[in-house]
């Protein structure tokens, strides 16, 4: 069975916090794929001031000479909010109904899963891999959450591999606590934002003067 991971979001800009999380989790749960999907239209954020063009550019850059890294642009081609439950469709489309969908997900967001959009048909379509993000370990589950977490929840990692979806499992992975805020701080600060991100997307901020005249929330 084809194992898929899927890492979305703004990455406004991507930095080392999103690879190094994506590469170990490919490599503790032994997935053949990780896709990088950027959101066009992030419906539970604001509109990011920097276009999706130059997000989508950076991520190609961050991801490039990683051979189970890959760049999906399905939410930047379609047209209104970037739902999840859209782009899993999409990728059901194309992958079929039985390789494994593993979406990679934050801990922090996952406290606020049950605000998505379609939420509980997500868990049909993917396997969920939670890691706890720096800072968040306090964050209580509501009630739902905590529910619908124990009726998906699994320890062993083949069952991602050996099912398509309807899993959820809980990895630890090196807690790099850089976030892509204080970087677009940084830089609108005049601040070095050196190893914080590849050299590529730093070099691509500088050329294309991105963060530098506004700071963003």
């Amino acid at each position: 069975m084809k194992t898929i991971s899927v890492l979305g979001g703004t990455f406004n800009p991507i930095h080392f916090g999103h690879l190094r999380m994506a590469q170990e989790l490919a490599d503790t749960l032994n997935f053949d794929e990780v896709r990088f999907i950027p959101s066009a239209n992030p419906p539970h954020k604001n509109t990011p001031t920097i276009s999706a063009e130059h997000r989508a550019a950076m991520v190609r850059l961050g991801i490039a000479n990683n051979p189970i890294f890959t760049f999906d642009d399905c939410e930047l081609r379609r047209t209104g909010a970037s739902y999840t439950i859209d782009t899993l469709h999409d990728l059901r489309a194309e992958l079929g109904t039985q390789a494994s969908i593993t979406l990679f997900m934050g801990s922090d967001a996952f406290t606020e899963f049950d605000t998505w959009h379609r939420w509980q048909e997500i868990i049909q379509l993917c396997h969920i891999a939670l890691v706890q993000r720096p800072r968040t370990a306090g964050n209580k589950l509501p009630k739902i959450l905590e529910t619908f977490l124990q009726h998906h929840y699994t320890e062993n990692s083949g069952d991602l591999r050996t099912s398509p979806a309807g899993f959820i499992t809980i990895r630890q992975v090196t807690a790099l606590d850089i976030s892509s805020t204080a970087i677009r701080e940084a830089v609108h600060c005049q601040q070095s934002i050196r190893y914080l991100m590849p050299d590529s997307v730093i070099d691509y901020i500088h050329t294309h003067q991105l963060y530098k005249h506004t700071s963003t929330p």
